[in-house]
This record gives structure tokens, C-alpha cells and sequence, in this order.
């Protein structure tokens, strides 16, 4: 009895210390993503979001006052002025005046040009440039220099993404995509799951083997294909190419074969006494279905609406071939892509991305999750 309850407590023990493991592989990147979507551009650029509390250090240019700015002082004339700009909190730990050597001399010592020509920085972005003759520069000195900032925070980034033009309107168009897209798989493979399971007809097995064969097809091998498919028969019946009702069914045609799939081993797990008492009442296939399948189908149901939603709401692949990328058709995924600039460098702008385009997301996740485990456990030892 004793090592029984012993065996009980390890597993116990066991299923909390994976349970940790796994809430802390989803929260840890999120939670770098939330840091970095709030640190200062320059500093997310040079270190990682776990040094975000901390100092960080980078090597910048800059360049002095020219000629016309020179004042003579006891016998010597002087360019004097600042690196960085009015409330700027940084401090110069090294400077140079060479690119090969940025870091030569430290902050407040006295760098030797030439001539009897010298430059100092102090830590505070300060400098004075020193010449026993009047400077004939037009352009200032180079200087390159290291400089330590304290961590900065800012909002601006969440600014720059929900205020930019278009936002608000690629918002709503992903919403008219994502939803039509949700709720027509979810209705054809209802009707498709309980053909499947509970009605006998011929190659029906057949059937069931070539869903299951699709759920392995690449998504970019059927696209091309698809949309000249699409285009073909649109231009038969006069409908545009670029339609909401194209990406609806490319969505639909997309996630069909998964959705059949896991809705038919929920509905064959359903009790068969419950089908068989049905018909003897009279009940045909459909009232059957709908008064007795789908209410009990919930969960699963549930379940693909948040795989498919999820699905939908983060895709721009497809929203770009069948949508377009037209300012009245550009999707979020798409809009926020165009925010990244064309080489994607603009880290601030993808981290910050990230959680608006999760917000949605998070909402239907969490307004169905009670019914997601059951969805996708139930059916799965028993089938028909």
C-alpha cells in the first residue's frame, strides 16, 4: 500500500515537473518577444532581451563642428560642442578617430592628429578639438566612439505599428477573411464526419484513405495548381480572380481533410446505443445529426475552430496569392510585412507585430480552451 501511494506521488510529482517544463518553453520566448517589442530600437539591434535591465555598449560615428564654428582662446583656436543630442544619457567610455581603431583612446584623454592638432571626448559626448593655427576644415572630424546607454523603454513601437496608415483597414479584412474561413470547413466537415462515420455506402474506405492521404500534401504544391483552377472557372462564369469568396475556398480546400479527420474519430467514439435508440424513434440520418451529433460535438468542434482560426489569422502566403496585396485587400499579416521595410531588418517593428497579431488569437484561445483538450482526446481510443 505504502509503495503504491509512493508510485503515486512520483507520478503526480512527474506530471507537475512537466507541466512546468512545458509552460515554461511557451513563456519564455513570449515573454523575450513582450521585452523586445518595448526596448529603445538602438539597443534591441545590440543585445539580446535578457540583457534588457542592464547597460548595454555600442560603437557609433559622429562627426565635429566644422571650421566656421571655431572660436580662438589663448593663443589657440578651439571647435567645441557635443555628440549627442539635448537629454541624451549615454556616456562615451572610448573614442578614436579611425574607423580600424574606434576604441583607441579613453573617454577625456587628449588624441594627438597631427600639427599639434588635438581632439578630446569626454564621457559626456563633450569634445574640444585644439590647433595652434586657424582650422580651414569644412567638413568636421570624424570620431567614432563606445558608448554605454542605461536600458530604455518605449512605447513608440506600438505607435508606429497601430497607428501606420492601413492598419485598421487590413484589420478588418483579415477578420472577413479568417472568419467565413473558420465556420464553411466546420460545416462541410460536419456533414462529411457523419457520412463516415455512421452511414455505409460504397467506397467509403476508399473515401476515408484518400482524406487521410491529403493531410500529407504540401500546402505549396496544390497552391499554383489551385489558383489556376480557380482562375479557369472564374473566368468561365465572369467572377473576378481576386475575391474574398477565392481565399474562403482555397481555406476550405485547404483545411478539409483535417477537419474531416478529426471530427470523424470524435463522431465514430459517440455511443452507438445512442444512433441505434435514435432510429428506432423514427430519426432520419439528418435530424439524427443535428439533434444529436452536433450538440454533442462541441468540443471538437471547438477544438478545429481554433486550429483553423489560428491557422487563417497568421497566414500571408495564401491571403497574397488569392487575396492580392492591393491597400483594400492587404490583410494584417500582410500590412504588418510591409511595415519590416524590404530587407525585414526592423526587429522593433517585428517583435511588436507579433503581439498585435496575437491579441485575436489569444481571445478565441481562450474563450474555447475548456473544450480543446476534450476535442482533441475524446475519440481517440475508440473508433468506428
Amino acid at each position: 500500500m505504502a509503495a503504491s501511494s509512493g508510485r503515486s506521488f512520483i507520478g503526480r510529482f512527474g506530471v507537475h515537473i512537466a507541466v512546468l517544463v512545458f509552460v515554461a518553453i511557451w513563456t519564455i520566448p513570449t515573454l523575450g518577444i513582450l521585452i523586445s517589442s518595448l526596448r529603445d530600437k538602438d539597443q534591441l539591434i545590440v543585445s539580446g532581451w535578457w540583457t534588457a535591465l542592464s547597460t548595454s555598449s555600442q560603437t557609433e560615428a559622429g562627426r565635429t563642428d566644422a571650421a566656421d564654428k571655431q572660436v580662438e582662446k589663448d593663443g589657440k583656436f578651439l571647435i567645441m560642442g557635443n555628440l549627442f543630442g539635448a537629454g541624451d544619457a549615454r556616456t562615451v567610455t572610448a573614442f578614436g578617430t579611425k574607423a580600424q581603431q574606434p576604441t583607441q583612446f579613453e573617454a577625456g584623454a587628449a588624441a594627438d592628429l597631427g600639427e599639434g592638432v588635438t581632439l578630446q571626448v569626454n564621457d559626456d559626448g563633450s569634445y574640444v578639438m585644439s590647433s595652434p593655427k586657424a582650422f580651414e576644415i569644412t567638413r568636421g572630424q570624424r570620431v567614432y566612439f563606445s558608448a554605454s546607454a542605461p536600458p530604455r523603454f518605449t512605447t513608440d513601437n506600438y505607435r508606429t505599428v497601430l497607428f501606420s496608415e492601413g492598419i485598421g483597414r487590413s484589420f478588418i479584412n483579415s477578420l472577413t477573411v479568417t472568419i467565413p474561413a473558420t465556420i464553411i470547413p466546420i460545416l462541410i466537415a460536419a456533414y462529411a464526419a457523419y457520412a463516415l462515420a455512421w452511414m455505409r455506402f460504397p467506397g467509403r474506405a476508399l473515401l476515408i484513405a484518400v482524406i487521410i492521404g491529403l493531410l500529407v500534401v504540401p500546402l505549396q504544391m496544390s497552391l499554383i495548381p489551385l489558383l489556376k483552377l480557380y482562375n479557369g472557372v472564374g473566368l468561365f462564369f465572369g467572377v473576378p480572380a481576386k475575391t474574398y469568396l477565392g481565399i474562403w475556398l482555397a481555406h476550405t480546400g485547404f483545411g478539409l481533410p483535417f477537419a474531416i479527420y478529426l471530427l470523424r474519430s470524435y463522431i465514430a467514439g459517440l455511443p452507438r446505443e445512442i444512433m441505434e435508440s435514435a432510429r428506432i424513434d423514427g430519426a432520419s440520418d439528418f435530424e439524427i445529426f443535428v439533434k444529436i451529433v452536433l450538440p454533442l460535438s462541441f468540443p471538437v468542434l471547438a477544438s478545429f475552430a481554433i486550429f483553423q482560426f489560428l491557422w487563417v489569422w497568421n497566414d500571408l502566403l495564401v491571403a497574397m496569392v488569392f487575396l492580392g496585396s492591393g491597400s483594400d485587400q492587404l490583410v494584417l499579416t500582410g500590412k504588418l510585412n510591409a511595415l519590416l521595410g524590404s530587407r525585414g531588418g526592423d526587429w522593433e517593428i517585428l517583435t511588436t507585430s507579433a503581439f498585435v497579431t496575437i491579441i485575436v488569437p489569444l481571445i478565441v484561445f481562450f474563450s474555447l480552451q475548456r473544450y480543446f483538450v476534450r476535442g482533441l482526446l475524446a475519440g481517440s481510443v475508440k473508433g468506428g
